[in-house]
């Protein structure tokens, strides 16, 4: 799925984490460009249910970041939801703590951010503002909104986030890992076709026995699929059970992987194909 397909045909507005100047809103225009219509979602859950609900043709969500790894928001609603992956995104992440342009900065006494913010700037924090109290928000731009209305409290966002919400960047990229990036996923109700160069997300469900993980894996190994991802969450169905999250390169419609599934078919209880879509470019 490509910026040329989502602009050839009118599309509804795009559900993404909102609000206005996050970054899964940056992820939005890098895949889609400037001109689509947009859809900022209070949380995760909303986007992937107004792909569902068919309000939104497409969706984007963060399911992972190269420092503090996976979303694990993003990996239930997948485990729930029947929508499809139909792309990703990667995009590089700088944090910027910013403030009222009028603020004392000796006067903070809150920094606000998401969790995921605040956790890739954790060491930085740590170091310079180790006494000041911290405030999950639901996103990075919500934060930028509450600093923008108080001026006790900073904010963690994007550079974007600072335009919007009229703030001052204090302290530019402080961010603990400088090559700090996290990926998106696009999300529909339809499939795509294999572009010569994929990816493909499922999730498996094994029985609780000895060795499920090496009989998953086995497969790959003797098909030669390189393995890009594996994670693994709580099932939700009983205690002490795991779904595997595994993404690997091809397509489900390669012959290769036609096999694959045959024989993972014979050593795991169910899988859950989430989508085969294009590889990101960095």
């Amino acid at each position: 799925m490509s910026k040329v397909a989502a602009q050839t045909h009118k599309i509804k507005p795009i559900a993404y984490l909102g609000p206005e100047g996050t970054f899964s809103q940056a992820a939005v225009l890098k895949q889609f460009g400037h001109d689509v219509p947009l859809n900022g979602c209070a949380s995760i859950d909303d986007v992937f249910m107004e792909v569902e609900a068919g309000a939104a043709d497409f969706g984007v969500v963060p399911v992972e970041n190269s420092t503090e790894g996976a979303i694990n928001n993003t990996q239930d609603c997948l485990v729930e939801s029947n929508v499809r992956i139909v792309g990703e995104v990667i995009v590089p992440i700088e944090q910027n703590l910013m403030l009222q342009h009028n603020a004392d900065i000796t006067k903070i006494q809150t920094i606000a951010s998401h969790s995921q913010s605040l956790a890739q700037c954790r060491d930085w924090l740590s170091s310079n503002w180790a006494e000041t109290a911290q405030l999950e928000c639901a996103s990075n731009a919500a934060a930028a909104k509450l600093a923008s209305d108080d001026n006790t409290v900073a904010a963690i966002a994007g550079a974007v986030a600072a335009d919007i919400y009229g703030l001052e960047i204090a302290e530019a990229q402080i961010q603990d890992q400088k090559h700090n990036s996290t990926r998106f996923l696009v999300l529909a109700n339809s499939t795509t076709q294999s572009s010569g160069s994929d990816k493909t997300s499922i999730l498996i469900y094994t029985e609780n026995k000895p060795g499920a993980l090496f009989r998953v894996l086995e497969p790959f190994e003797m098909l030669q699929v390189s393995l890009t991802k594996i994670e693994t969450r709580p099932s939700k169905k009983e205690v002490w059970e795991y779904v595997f999250f595994i993404d690997f390169e091809g397509h489900v419609d390669d012959e290769v992987i036609q096999q694959l599934f045959t024989r993972l078919g014979h050593c795991s209880a169910e899988i859950k194909v989430l989508g085969s879509y294009p590889s990101a470019i960095a």
